[in-house]
């Protein structure tokens, strides 16, 4: 009775979205307030109906409900119970019902938030987010219903997919959904501006907070899959340019050049084009990234379904909404005034220089991921697109863009000076000169660029520093007055040294793990050392163990460290009884703060010896602190005065600002 209950209330959803995509958008037309009030309490329904019809296949799952082909198809009595209500969206109907879910949550909360809002902007916002809800919600019901029930109920489930019974799919997906998925607010307010023919600064200050709350999520749902993938899949690599991969990579650089062009709307009334089509590409490349991942044209260890059929259904949702956005943008943009004027050094001139070299690097990921599925649609071909390709492409594309991004925020707005920008900055790159310079004398005879990389990191992250040290004056004043300035500092001043020295140490820890890694992938047999690095590892052999649904076979390593006291590493491999299908855990110890030991177990020889990959991996982790880092940036950035209040209400709009406003910091 509780699955018939959550798909009664699904379709419910659909109604209400239904409900709240025309009626106040046409209230909005004929300027009728009530028509146009309508849109908060449908928004809000549509999420109370949405989370019942969650709650209800998560209750099908715990209790284990095998009448639900959804719960038979994905899940197993003995399964341990954080994978029994992670595996609810482990799977293409329930992550799709996760996906409607958290997409009413978020027109939800415009709903609760934005009373500040202009009734106009606020009716078609919520009315444009309906749309989008609403046909997300037919995906679901025609062609991926999760409640779907089986005649003949089985006794026993066929189990989740082993290499997803991991803590990783806990947090990656929701994490990931909730970047994707936020983005649909950028959308529905850029859409919403076009549709009203009102575009200004107000309306930049409204979208920067859910932008930035939906990037937030993005770069830490990203991070978490490297991570998850790094450990999981014993391969040793935190990045592989998959399809997939890169259908998440690409919104998150349009969404933060989506936040730096919003900054430039916002404080000079430029920049409009660049925002609002950055606000329709961002959730558009989300659309893509759903697309990839749902339509069977890849395959992929991240790929949820391979029906054809779906593919179709949400390539006509892609057509209808980003073609549909795009013919307007077109109609209304040669309609948009300039805004204001500013030298081409200045801060916007920078942000703009900025905005260039992300679209590019994402029109180059773009054009990588996509090009061999056109060919092979176009000419049967096959070929493969490779981190070749995006390391010639990608990454010379990224490297001015990551000299730019500390002499920005000391560029004065309108006109700058970059003499002056010069001298204040002298100190960091004679200090990321003089990394450089260690680091080839360290190396010398390594990579050639891996020095390079670290005095690029090295400005990355002491110009983040150097920034704030300014703006409170810290080498030129009394430290008191200079803890006073810190203690006064906007928010986002704070959330912007954050990102970008997080930028900094995630570049740090991508040249040392690249370019000074160690490899050894070798046969072992019991009473074999290797020595890797300052490592030596004594195999002990391998023994069998018992899982709540698994057998397991356990390798033990003896490990010492430069001769030091030994300790254990236990690297396995895991047989699940429901599906018997091998998964790998490795076994990882953490060094020096940031480096990492990485085992993984191979397959068994004929000859009784087992294969290993062992590596050593200086800083690595830097990788995913950088990310956290720059999370962390948004997140202090959100707490701001300024965005957490949005725009001043429209009758406010017209006054003039006092004259010793200061200026706001990104």
């Amino acid at each position: 009775m509780i699955v018939e209950l959550g798909h009664y209330a699904l379709v419910l959803a659909l109604a209400l979205a239904l409900v709240q995509a025309v009626v106040p958008i046409w209230g909005a037309r004929i300027g009728d307030a009530a028509l146009m009030a309508t849109a908060g309490p449908t928004a809000a329904g549509q999420f109370l109906f949405v989370a019942l019809s969650f709650a209800a296949l998560t209750w099908a799952h715990v209790v284990s409900d095998f009448s639900v082909a959804n719960v038979f198809e994905n899940s197993h009595s003995l399964k341990p119970m954080i994978y029994k209500i992670s595996g609810v969206w482990g799977n293409h109907e329930g992550s799709m019902l996760l996906w409607v879910t958290i997409l009413a949550l978020f027109g939800a909360l415009v709903a609760v938030f934005g009373r500040n809002l202009p009734p106009i902007l606020k009716a078609d916002v919520l009315g444009v987010q309906a749309w989008v809800a609403a046909a997300f919600y037919l995906f679901v019901l025609v062609t991926s219903n999760p409640f779907a029930r089986l005649v003949s109920p089985p006794l026993e489930g066929r189990d989740l997919n082993p290499v997803l019974q991991d803590p990783g799919l806990a947090i990656h997906p929701p994490l990931l959904y909730l970047g994707y998925v936020g983005f649909s607010i950028a959308f529905s307010f850029a859409v919403a501006a076009l549709i009203e023919g009102r575009i200004d600064a107000a309306w930049a200050r409204w979208v920067r907070p859910w932008t930035l709350a939906a990037w937030v999520f993005l770069t830490l749902g990203i991070a978490m899959g490297s991570y998850w993938a790094y450990y999981e899949l014993g391969w040793g690599g935190w990045w592989f340019w998959d399809p997939v991969e890169n259908a998440s990579l690409m919104p998150w650089l349009a969404g933060t050049a989506l936040l730096h062009s919003a900054i430039v709307m916002e404080k000079r009334d430029a920049l409009k084009i660049w925002t609002i089509l950055l606000a329709v590409l961002a959730f558009s490349l989300s659309l893509l990234g759903t697309f990839l991942v749902r339509s069977g044209v890849l395959t992929s260890v991240h790929a949820f379904a391979s029906d054809p059929t779906r593919g179709v259904f949400i390539l006509a949702i892609l057509v209808a909404f980003i073609g549909g956005s795009l013919t307007l943008f077109a109609i209304r943009a040669p309609g948009l005034t300039k805004g204001g004027l500013f030298a081409p050094i200045s801060r916007e001139g920078a942000l703009v220089f900025n905005n260039l070299f992300l679209t590019s690097a994402c029109a180059a990921v773009f054009f990588g991921t996509l090009y061999p599925l056109m060919l092979e649609a176009a000419t049967g071909a096959k070929i493969s697109v490779g981190a070749p390709f995006f390391d010639a492409t990608f990454g010379p594309l990224m490297v001015p863009l990551l000299i730019a991004v500390p002499i920005g925020p000391f560029l004065a707005w309108k006109r700058g000076d970059l003499l002056a920008v010069a001298q204040r900055l002298a100190a960091v790159l004679a200090l990321a000169m003089a990394g450089f310079a260690v680091t080839w004398w360290a190396t010398r005879g390594g990579p050639v660029l891996a020095p390079l990389g670290v005095g690029l990191a090295l400005w990355l992250v002491l110009g983040a520093l150097a920034e704030v040290a300014f703006r409170v004056h810290l080498f030129s004043e009394a430290p008191r007055n200079a803890l006073r300035r810190a203690v006064g500092l906007p928010r986002s001043a704070w959330g912007t040294m954050f990102a970008h020295l997080g930028l900094g140490l995630t570049l740090l820890g991508i040249v040392a793990e690249s370019n000074w890694r160690i490899e050894s992938i070798l046969v072992m047999k019991p009473g074999d050392t290797v020595q890797v690095g300052r490592f030596s590892l004594a195999f002990d052999g391998v023994v069998m163990r018992r899982g709540p649904n698994f057998d397991e076979a356990v390798a033990g390593f003896a490990v010492r460290d430069g001769g030091g006291r030994p300790f254990r590493m236990e690297p396995s491999k895991r047989t699940f009884r429901a599906r018997p299908m091998p998964t790998t855990e490795t076994a990882i110890a953490t060094y020096d703060g940031f480096s990492q030991l990485y085992l993984s177990l191979g397959d068994t020889q004929a000859d009784g010896g087992v294969a290993m990959r062992i590596y050593w991996k200086p800083l690595v982790l830097l990788i995913w602190l950088g990310c956290v880092a720059m999370a962390l940036g948004g997140c202090i950035s959100l707490t701001d005065r300024r965005l957490r209040i949005g725009a001043p209400r429209p009758h406010r709009v017209a006054a003039e600002p006092p004259a010793g406003d200061p200026q706001p910091a990104e």
